[in-house]
């Protein structure tokens, strides 16, 4: 009777072990490699990153989640030389970025030196900022949508803005609206996960934007039941145990009027056909609208920031579909009191956050973050912007958004909210 035991069990570890085998080797011919080891991987030396708590270990982590690691991570070992090798790559003609691409020219960059970046003491921002977000998150007399489920609870399809990076050990929950388009260019130059004629992108500003909005050429968390099936949130977990996670937020009501003034007042056919044309049929009382936007525009029938600030607040909207992600709130987006970032950058003081956290990564060597857009929308503008906009809306609208503003230490806009 031991013996058939022992033969059944021998069985069932080797049918796991296989199942794992073939894992790994699906993941290694891929576009992204499971680089758990990596001198960027956590866990990190102490002090590494300002902020982190120390000594945080795999004990808590459940027995299958631990095999896992620890069986992936040996498997994965003789990857190291090869990583080193891309890297070494990546440095040649990256320190000098180049313009290339049409759209970019034409939006212009900011290419001053920004000499006030080195007063800022980014160590302890990063400690306030991270202090400010883990006490709002315990706090249980501050409440919001999903605040209180677990990573569990959170459906796949809204873990589809974590990108990984496997090859040095990165998470990035992006932000529409908050400089993603660059750090997506970061990303796909870190982990290689696209090609120019066969050759890994070296400088962030040479990918294409179509290219970098485009789903297929990010990792994220909820492409992994596709790949890894059951096993998808036990490797999930390691990840967000192991990697640096990081995110760039922005003053919720400016992130606003950068997406109205992106999606709406520039032509765009997609957000035209989707959202233009039941806004102005429902707050402005248009009927028989033209099919495109550019016929639109040219009769003058544009939606203003007026039916933008109704269609927010209309109840009728979220029942319809979610919020689309440009005007999403960020703790739908990136799930801030579940997952615990390592890194919060802010847009407005881009310029620091990104170097700062380029250098804690390691891959200061590699790349440098593209310089911001001399045409950013303005946190001075708020006041005109919202000047037309009725007293009780605004207060509907910061009620909407609160958690965004109170989770990431942005003041309430108390002149916006009364007479």
């Amino acid at each position: 009777m031991t013996k058939a035991r022992l033969l059944r069990l021998s069985v069932v570890l080797v049918s796991i072990f296989m199942i794992l085998l073939i894992i790994v080797y699906w993941d290694n011919v891929g576009t992204a490699h499971f680089y758990l080891h990596t001198s960027f991987s956590r866990p990190h030396s102490p002090g590494a990153i300002p902020g982190i708590t120390a000594g945080e270990d795999w004990e808590a982590l459940p027995e299958v989640d631990e095999f896992l690691a620890k069986l992936l991570s040996s498997s994965l070992k003789q990857n190291s030389s090869v990583s080193r090798k891309a890297e070494q790559l990546l440095v040649q003609g990256s320190s000098k970025p180049v313009v290339s691409n049409l759209e970019e020219n034409v939006r212009g960059y900011d290419w001053s030196t920004h000499n006030a970046r080195n007063s800022l003491d980014q160590a302890k921002l990063q400690i306030e900022r991270q202090r400010t977000l883990r006490e709002f998150c315990a706090n249980s007399s501050f409440a919001f949508p999903t605040k209180d489920r677990s990573f569990d609870d959170i459906p796949n399809y809204e873990l589809n803005h974590l990108i990984v990076d496997d090859r040095h050990g990165i998470i990035y929950c992006y932000v529409p609206k908050v400089a993603c388009t660059n750090w997506k260019r970061v990303m796909i130059v870190l982990s290689e996960s696209l090609l120019d004629q066969g050759v890994p992108y070296r400088n962030p500003l040479d990918i294409p934007r179509e290219h970098v909005h485009n789903t297929s050429t990010h990792l994220t968390f909820n492409k992994f039941w596709r790949r890894y099936g059951k096993f998808s949130r036990h490797l999930m977990k390691i990840k967000l145990k192991k990697y640096t996670k990081f995110l760039f937020v922005r003053d919720p009501f400016v992130r606003l009027i950068s997406a109205f003034r992106s999606k709406f007042e520039l032509e765009n056919e997609e957000f035209y056909r989707r959202f233009a044309i039941p806004m102005l049929k429902l707050y402005s009382n248009h009927t028989n609208l033209p099919t495109s936007v550019s016929e639109a525009f040219g009769a003058g029938l544009k939606v203003s920031f007026s039916d933008f600030i109704q269609y927010l607040l209309d109840p009728r909207t979220e029942k319809m579909a979610p919020f689309n992600e440009h005007w999403r709130q960020v703790y739908r987006l990136c799930h801030p009191c579940q997952i615990d970032y390592d890194f919060i950058g802010k847009l407005e003081t881009l310029d620091e956050d990104a170097a700062y956290l380029l250098q804690l990564l390691k891959v200061d060597r590699l790349l440098r973050f593209p310089p911001s857009y001399r045409n950013r929308t303005a946190s001075s503008w708020e006041d005109d912007w919202f000047a037309k906009i009725p007293l009780a809306w605004r207060q509907q609208l910061y009620k909407l958004y609160e958690a965004d503003f109170v989770l990431f230490g942005y003041p309430k806009p108390e002149n916006l909210l009364k007479d």
